[in-house]
Order: structure tokens, then sequence, then C-alpha cells
């Protein structure tokens, strides 16, 4: 699914116009990455929790030449599944 199907859906099961679930989604989206820029953890109960984990600097090798590389210390965002959403994908279908 990607972004404009999401919004169609959002759009079908809310009952909202295509325009407002656009509007919707892009907020949300917005949130979960403004929080997570302040270093914030963005928890959504049953579907998961949105956080920045930092790496910290590193030494690697070079696969092609065998060379020793310095790595820079990152922050990445994490998803963590949450159990109710874990349940619904696991869950079999009759």
């Amino acid at each position: 699914m990607n972004k404009t199907e999401l919004v169609a859906a959002v759009a079908e099961k809310s009952g909202l116009s295509k325009d407002s679930s656009k509007k919707a989604v892009d907020a949300v989206v917005e949130s979960i990455t403004e929080a997570l820029k302040k270093g914030d953890k963005v928890a959504l109960v049953g579907f998961g929790t949105f956080e920045v984990v930092k790496k910290d600097a590193r030494t690697a090798r070079n696969p092609r030449t065998g060379e020793t590389i310095k790595i820079k210390a990152t922050k990445q965002p994490k998803f963590k599944v949450g159990k109710g959403l874990k349940d619904a994908v696991n869950t079999k279908k009759k």
C-alpha cells in the first residue's frame, strides 16, 4: 500500500473526503516526524512505538578494498510493533 492507497482507505473507513483524509495522513506523519526530531517517543497503544536510537561511531571495513573506514555516529528512527498489531497480523483468516 502506498500513500495514495492509504489516503483512499482512510477516506473510505472514516467517511471523510479524500482531500481531508490526505490532510489527516500528512498531519499524522508530520507530527510523528517532529516528535522524533525533538527526541520524543511516540507510543500508539496496540499499534507500536516510534523512537530514535543513537548509533555510536564505529570502524568498518570496505568489502571491495579491505580498507578500514570510520562511520560517524548517527540517530535512526526505530519502530517497535505493538501487541495488538502483531496479533492482528498473525491471526489466521477462516
